[in-house]
């Protein structure tokens, strides 16, 4: 990647958690960062915002109701406009783009991904169901176009930070950090009535809703393990979780000779972010330190796989392969929907997910147009099970 002059970026999901949070790093860069495109599906208005802030190149908006209104705000200023899902497939071709910063939520991210890594285009990755979904397919194409995967994720980021120095020297394995959410530690008991309220309070990391509930029922870790994989090279008994409720260390290696290398920080989502785009360079920061002088009391200890199952199916689709983990995914995407809906209890989303992958179609070796299919039936029968439960 291009070092030492401006770095051009398209922001897939500049309205999100993660998006904002790339802006503030890029704003804070303005000799480091163009902004070429930027995207969002339905938050207009701080799109509209951040166009008229960052003067990229070009906006998708992917509701095609709201074109007009960012159309009509943009227009004037050589700001070009497009909607729908295919332009922001095709919008991060353009020639001018080094990297994508794909932070959209979900398997939306899966097809823009493979648009910009065809196109050549570096990616730093936010969207963990990409890898998820169609891991193999992936990474193939980034070794066959030579794109470099950059992890945004803190915990696989950490993992990369690790490694800096050390790819020679093989990996024994590597230890994901899970807070554990703001249900860590209770039962089952507790869980059946807990509330949505409840389940979106996370104890350390501000995230969008979706995230956050998985962080609730420990699926986004249970995502981080699939992820791990594809972005690691990695099989499943070579990976492991550990609760670490302040989440201080962010991720840990573990080499052949028993030595651990770990990353540590503060919870701050901007610092993988800026050492994402900014890499293979460390840029300078004004972010929180961390102060060893103050009384941190690190703890760590296993996640409870019998009350939060959805770490255990995680490992499981891991183990089976094939289009499991994209069947895991989808019906998942569905059941927080319906959960944040209110249309189910906490406890209800992974009696979905269990139900999805116990009967949709398993497929051992599938094609991309295989893990379309899937994803179509799984959220389909997804949606009619949350009418049932």
């Amino acid at each position: 990647m291009k070092q030492n002059t401006k770095r051009h970026i398209a922001l897939l999901g500049s309205t999100g958690s993660i998006g904002t949070q790339a802006l503030d790093v890029i704003r804070d860069n303005p000799d480091k960062f163009v902004v070429e495109v930027l995207t969002a599906q339905s938050n207009v208005d701080l799109l509209i915002t951040q166009a008229i802030e960052f003067k990229p190149n070009t906006v998708v908006i992917g509701d095609e109701v709201l074109y007009d209104k960012v159309f009509s705000a943009l227009d004037s200023m050589g700001i070009k406009v497009y909607s729908g899902t295919k332009s922001l497939a095709s919008v991060v071709e353009m020639d001018v783009i080094d990297m994508v910063l794909t932070a959209l939520v979900g398997y939306a991210g899966l097809l823009p991904t493979i648009h910009a890594i065809k196109a050549g285009k570096h990616i730093a990755l936010a969207n963990k169901e990409t890898l998820v979904v169609a891991g193999d397919i992936i990474t193939k194409l980034a070794l066959t176009h030579k794109v470099e995967i950059l992890p945004v994720d803190s915990e696989h980021s950490a993992i990369f930070q690790c490694l800096a120095g050390e790819f020679h020297n093989p990996i024994e394995k590597i230890i994901l950090t899970a807070s554990g959410g703001p249900f860590r530690g209770k039962t089952l008991d507790y869980l059946k009535t807990v509330t949505k309220a409840q389940a979106l309070k996370h104890p350390n990391w501000s995230m969008g809703a979706k995230i956050t509930i998985d962080s609730a029922s420990l699926m986004n870790k249970g995502l981080e393990v699939i992820e791990a994989k594809w972005l690691f090279d990695l099989n499943a008994s070579q990976i492991e979780v550990t609760v670490h409720p302040q989440s201080i260390i962010h991720s840990m290696v573990q080499f052949e000779d028993g030595s651990i290398k770990a990353q540590m920080g503060l919870p701050d989502m901007k610092l993988p972010i800026q050492y994402a785009l900014g890499y293979p360079a460390r840029m300078k920061s004004n972010f929180p330190r961390f102060d060893f002088g103050l009384d941190h009391q690190l703890s760590f200890e296993k996640p409870d796989l019998k009350t939060f199952r959805n770490l255990d199916f995680a490992y499981n689709a891991l183990k089976k392969g094939g289009n499991l983990a994209c069947i895991l995914n989808a019906a998942n995407e569905i059941a927080v929907a319906e959960f944040l809906n209110d249309k189910l209890s906490f406890l209800e989303i992974s009696d979905v997910i269990e139900k999805c992958m116990d009967k949709v179609s398993f497929i051992e070796n599938p094609s991309l147009e295989d893990y379309i299919q899937t994803d179509t039936e799984t959220r389909l029968l997804a949606k009619n099970l949350t009418v049932k439960v």
